[in-house]
């Protein structure tokens, strides 16, 4: 599984990831090309070149534009990071470009409306529909009306879309971000001094693991918030890991820290075998409610339920009730527990169990049809076991003992390899 990781101890910017997207291997040919296809020729142009930063060498990536670099390269380019607060402040007297003014809506036009790539497309909308619905919450207005002033800009339409266009170049399986980091103080932008991190900023990062930092200035800008939110499948690194490229976007700011931004594309060993066991021992609740607790737990996806009797404390008869459970379930069915049993905490022990393959087909008996599990080893069927609710159910339709309805399924299911279709269902009829 490839994994493209953003290993953000220095915050996230737009212009970073872009760089960073590049030294990990992505063609800037392919991305110059891309980008023409917004027709924004003659507004910009971009300058990629390879700097070092702290000590370490990486890609800085910065959009010019073209009244700027009719002026020179003056005091325009002195903000930090690509934060487009200060941008539009400091282009205040270019208000008269259209580019500053885009709404949500022209910007979606302009994308729908190029010779971009479906993939690329639908990322690009993603990350500016997300750093749009935070804007018109913080501003009281429905995303239909929000206009982006900063990230309207041509440059934050480079970024953004530029990240797109390396995303799908790179055609990852998952992307996973570390947790973010945030600093305090306050940012001066067109509506006056705002707090760090920025309202829009943080209104995004809800729901992202992120801790505080004793910096004063600004780490993670809207632009980085929005491609965190629209592109994050996580936020974990675990697992076995084979990192294969690493690729290092700078910013503009410099400090005793590096400002930049890593990303690793490495593949990641599939865990499906990998399991957590969540324990709780409970000693004062009747059977009928922990049948029901059971029940609970099953329907949530819990792979196993069992009681276990123990002796408690102060001579107590009590049970220990185990759950076995996927990795992503952990967090639900834990919740579950602490809801629906008396426990006032529970154990977890991670755990890789052996599975056999797994195929479900379906045999026609005369009374109905049965499904069945098939277990396979290096390719070879040693089992197969038909599904106890539909034995039951047309063992009670038929008035039929459940081992007659059982062995006639087993019969069928056992040559299930010499007789099943294309459509994975079992012919024969007996």
């Amino acid at each position: 599984m490839k994994i493209l990781y953003f290993d953000c101890f220095s915050g996230i910017s737009g212009d970073m990831t872009l760089g960073a997207l590049l030294d990990l291997g992505v063609s800037q040919e392919h991305l110059l090309e891309s980008l023409k296809a917004l027709q924004l020729e003659g507004e910009y142009h971009l300058h990629i070149k390879k700097e070092l930063k702290n000590g370490i060498m990486g890609t800085k990536v910065d959009v010019i534009l073209e009244h700027e670099h009719e002026h020179e390269h003056d005091h325009d380019h002195d903000h930090d990071h690509d934060h487009k607060h200060e941008h539009e402040h400091k282009h205040d007297h270019h208000h008269s470009h259209e580019h500053q003014h885009r709404s949500y809506q022209d910007i979606v036009a302009m994308i729908e409306g190029s010779t971009l790539n479906n993939n690329v497309k639908t990322i690009s909308k993603n990350i500016f529909t997300v750093i749009g619905e935070a804007e018109g919450k913080i501003h009281g207005k429905p995303l239909e009306e929000v206009h982006f002033h900063e990230v309207g800009a041509v440059d934050s339409i480079i970024d953004i879309v530029g990240v797109a266009i390396c995303i799908d170049a790179l055609q990852p399986d998952q992307i996973v971000f570390s947790k973010i980091p945030l600093s305090k103080g306050f940012v001066k932008c067109q509506h006056g001094m705002f707090p760090l991190p920025a309202p829009a900023c943080l209104e995004i990062l809800k729901d992202v693991p992120v801790y505080f930092t004793d910096l004063k200035f600004e780490l993670v800008t809207p632009t980085g918030a929005g491609i965190i939110k629209a592109l994050a499948n996580g936020f974990d690194d675990s697992g076995e890991l084979t990192i294969e490229k690493i690729g290092y976007g700078l910013g503009k700011k410099t400090y005793e820290k590096p400002n930049v931004l890593r990303v690793y594309l490495y593949d990641k060993k599939k865990r499906n075998n990998e399991v957590v066991e969540i324990d709780t021992n409970i000693d004062d609740m009747t059977g009928e409610q922990l049948g029901f607790v059971m029940e609970q737990l099953l329907e949530a996806g819990a792979l196993d339920v069992y009681f276990t009797d123990i002796q408690m404390k102060k001579n107590r008869p009590g049970v220990k009730l185990s759950v076995l459970s996927a990795m992503d379930k952990q967090q639900e069915i834990t919740k579950l527990l602490l809801t629906h049993t008396s426990t006032f905490g529970v154990r977890y022990k991670q755990m890789e169990r052996a599975i056999l393959d797994r195929d479900f087909v379906e045999v026609q008996l005369k009374h109905g049809t049965v499904r069945c599990k098939v277990g396979k080893l290096d390719g070879k069927i040693i089992k197969v076991i038909p599904e106890y609710e539909d034995c039951k159910r047309i063992a009670k339709e038929q008035a039929l003992p459940i081992l007659q309805v059982f062995n006639e399924a087993l019969g069928l299911a056992a040559n299930y390899d010499k007789i099943i279709d294309k459509t994975g269902t079992i012919k024969y009829t007996i």
